[in-house]
């Protein structure tokens, strides 16, 4: 075969490929169907080039010119730090936003009952007793204060995370149970509310705020939404609304994943306030400080990008490319 010739004859095609290459997010319908053309003559004339000449310079500048009419052709795939941009601006934010209500009902409910608790526990000396035996009483208040910095900081940040991240897991698991999310919260508020009283009693209920707030504040928000966003599934199986059941499942509990993956994040900060603020030798107003901005932070995120995304017509699933298809249902 003469290459040369070969390229004469062909060379205005490989120059309008390129042209429409290199145009090709404002092409129109009939230039379209051109570039596909022009991409499937181009792949098979470097074929033929490949076997009948050792050109490498023809050859790199074919194989150069089908690999960019095939990514024009085909789409490239979304760059991966999008769809982490994405997840983070709008799938989490607005699967939390759209749970509020079952959120804010299991942060109010956990607080009443840890309020109820510590008062029961400081006003009734008996029921101090049956929490916590008169005798350790005394040592309590220093092994509440020395539980923050016995252990290595970089450590025991990483443990909390992990147990927090356990505890989120069992809430979302167990979601659809309805029971076991709230058992776990009941259970969580109880605890909290016997040390408070115990500490209340001893007259360091402020040491009891200073070491539980700093990190409490975002962890156990992070817990109620890991609780409320695991009870919404349970409740959308038992009122799946105008969707069907299969297709309430499926978007909350895609949700509900997103909704794990982002509380890891979540769980990070707290391990971390916990770790290095709440044991630091900083005023307690400052660690204070710190906690409530970190929690003002993850409300304000929610509930800024979380309304924009409902308002948008999101639900916090996947992208609609990605989402499983929706089979048209009678109403």
């Amino acid at each position: 075969m003469d290459v040369d010739a070969y390229v004469v004859a062909h060379s205005g095609e490989w120059a309008r490929l390129e042209e429409l290459t290199r145009r090709r997010r404002r092409l129109r319908g009939p230039e379209v169907d051109e570039l596909v053309t022009l991409y499937s003559r181009a792949a098979t004339h470097l074929s033929v080039v490949r076997s009948a000449s050792p050109d490498p310079a023809l050859v790199g500048r074919l194989s150069q010119l089908v690999a960019q009419a095939r990514s024009a052709v085909t789409g490239a795939h979304t760059p991966a730090w999008r769809e982490v941009a994405r997840f983070f601006q709008v799938v989490f934010p607005t699967a939390v936003y759209r749970a509020r209500r079952w959120i804010g009902g299991a942060a109010l409910l956990s607080v009443l009952v840890a309020l109820a608790a510590g008062w029961w526990v400081s006003d009734d000396a008996a029921v101090r007793a049956l929490v916590m035996p008169p005798d350790e009483v005394a040592a309590y208040r220093e092994q509440f204060v020395d539980y923050y910095s016995e252990n290595p900081q970089g450590s025991f940040a990483l443990q909390v995370w992990t147990n927090n991240a356990w505890v989120a897991a069992q809430c979302l698991l167990t979601g659809p149970s309805l029971l076991f999310p709230a058992y776990l919260l009941f259970t969580n508020a109880l605890n909290v509310g016997a040390a408070g009283g115990v500490l209340g009693a001893e007259g360091e209920l402020d040491t009891f705020f200073v070491y539980i707030l700093p990190h409490g504040l975002l962890e156990l928000t992070a817990i109620f939404v890991a609780a409320g966003a695991g009870m919404r599934l349970g409740w959308a199986l038992i009122d799946p609304g105008p969707r069907t059941r299969a297709r309430a499942l499926g978007e909350e509990g895609r949700a509900m994943g997103a909704i794990a993956l982002g509380l890891v994040a979540v769980f990070a900060v707290a391990g971390c306030i916990e770790g290095f603020v709440t044991p630091s030798p900083l005023p307690a107003p400052v660690r204070l400080a710190i906690g409530a901005l970190a929690l003002v932070g993850f409300l304000g995120y929610v509930a800024v990008l979380g309304r924009r995304g409902v308002q948008a017509g999101e639900v916090g699933d996947l992208a609609p490319e990605l989402a499983a298809a929706r089979v048209p249902t009678a109403a």
